[in-house]
Formats: structure tokens, sequence, C-alpha cells
């Protein structure tokens, strides 16, 4: 894929699924503006792309940034440093996003009468809303200011990062599942939106991928799968999570406005057939 004088913004590019997607965008010659809100993290990812060979070769490169994509103000700053660094946004990738302890319960569903460590009634309102201010305002604020870059340029788009609890809720984490399906939603809006500009809008949806955040509810400090993590590989057909490197074909085709000109509104699960089978 041919990616030169591409600019592509990534936020949550420090984390693992976006800092894997921004390493192989590299080595197709694009050029990546790597927002995170922990600058130290963005910055370890752009010094191992701007150190990679393939990627020097094909002329890609990266710079880190800090950005709060919570903050319009942080996101604006960061909009001109890029704008001054690169140039206007071809391609915005919103990959921040996350959950918050406070917003999850400890059990699966609730038995009148059986006492839980923190179940529904004790969600804490602050967590819940911070859950969906990142995810979804994480995505709606960057989108507000980045796209305004692609007004009048050929070959823009946009790709969100959903998630397989968009189409079924796992349990205990309900700010998570929900906050996801409204960036679904809004991945279909925005596509209806800015079909007129040329502006395509689509996201990619993960399953069960092993990252930093999710890393202590699948493993025990052993080492061992938890409960939780037999259950996620029982109802995955292919019996496996996925591995960082199986996004990257969805993510080239989608972005790509040779090969998907057409294709907007769309969010894709890249889930080992877990939205597939039925548990029967």
């Amino acid at each position: 894929m041919n990616l030169s004088n591409k600019i592509i913004v990534i936020t949550g590019a420090g984390g693992v699924i976006c800092s894997g997607i921004a390493t192989e965008l590299a080595k197709c010659g694009a050029k990546l503006a790597l927002l995170n809100r922990t600058l130290e993290k963005a910055q370890v990812v752009a010094d191992k792309i701007n150190s990679d060979s393939e990627t020097l070769k094909n002329g890609g490169c990266a710079k880190a940034y800090h950005v709060n994509v919570v903050d319009k103000a942080s996101i604006e700053e960061a909009h001109k440093q890029v704008l001054n660094d690169f140039g206007k946004c071809d391609i915005l990738i919103n990959g921040a996003g996350g959950n918050n302890p406070s917003a999850t319960t400890s059990n699966e569903t609730y038995v009148p009468g059986e006492s839980y460590e923190k179940d529904f009634f004790s969600l804490q309102e602050d967590g819940v809303r911070s859950v969906f201010d990142l995810n979804f305002l994480g995505t709606f604020l960057p989108t507000q200011v980045f796209a305004q870059d692609m007004i009048g340029k050929k070959g823009c788009s946009i790709l969100n990062i959903s998630s397989m609890n968009a189409f079924t809720p796992l349990t205990k984490i309900p700010a998570y599942s929900a906050s996801k399906s409204a960036v679904s939603n809004f991945t279909e809006w925005l596509a209806v939106h800015f079909a007129p500009s040329g502006i395509r809008v689509n996201a990619i949806a993960p399953g069960f991928f092993v990252t930093e955040q999710n890393k202590s509810l699948l493993f025990n400090p052993d080492g061992t799968p938890t409960a939780r993590t037999q259950k996620i590989l029982a109802a995955t057909p292919m019996n496996r999570f996925g591995k960082i490197e199986e996004l990257i074909g969805a993510v080239k085709l989608l972005i790509s406005e040779e090969d998907a000109s057409f294709i907007t509104g769309v969010v894709l699960p890249i889930d080992g057939g877990f939205n597939s089978y039925s548990g029967v």
C-alpha cells in the first residue's frame, strides 16, 4: 500500500492496538501524527517508527504529540502543531478509548438476596461519565477539529475504533459497551453527514485482543487464563485471541481510496467469529 505524502493522525497512539496500526502504516510511507494523553508512550512509538529501516526507505515518519481527547482546547493545540509540522490531515484514526473500574460491576448478573463487592447500584456516576466521555466525546471532538482539514481534499477518510461490545454488550462493563455502541452509531451518522464532502467514515470492531487495559481481566497473576477468558474462547469459533497484526488488513482496506472508494458507514467486526456464534 502506498501512503506516500499521506498525513495520518492517530489518537490513543500509545496503546497496543493503535501503536501497532501506526507502525504498519508508517512502513507504507505515511507521515504519522501520534496523539496520546501520555506523551512518553507516544514518543516510544515514534522513536520505533523513525528508526525502522523499511519505514525510512519508504519515506514514512512519525512525531508524538500530547493531547487530551476530551478537552477541545488540547486537541486544537495539537492540531496547530500538526499543521505546522506536517500540514493538513488526510486520514484520522480515532483510537483513544477505554474503561474505568468504577464503571464496572463485580458480578455478571444481579441475583436478589446475594451480596456483591460492587453491583450495578453502586456504580459511580463520575466513572460512568468518564467512560462515555473518553469513548464518545474522545471520538466526537477530534473529528470536529481534524475533519475540517479534509474539506475539499481528495482521498480523505476517518476510521473509528468501535468494539464487539457495540454489537452484543458484555457483562460487567455496561458503560464501555454502551459508549462503544454510541461510537458505531456515530460512525454511521458521520458517513451520511460527510458523504457530499467526499469524506468516507468507517470503523473496525475488534473482538478480543490482549492489551494493557484488559490483561488483568484475562489472566491471573501467575499467567493462567481467568474464568472470563475461558468463556471468551469458548464463544470464539477460532478459539484464540486476535493478534494486533490481524487488524492491519482491515485498516488498510477501509482507509484506501483505491480499494474502498464506495465503502462508507461500515463497522467491520474482526473477531474470529465471535459475533456469528450463538453458543449452540
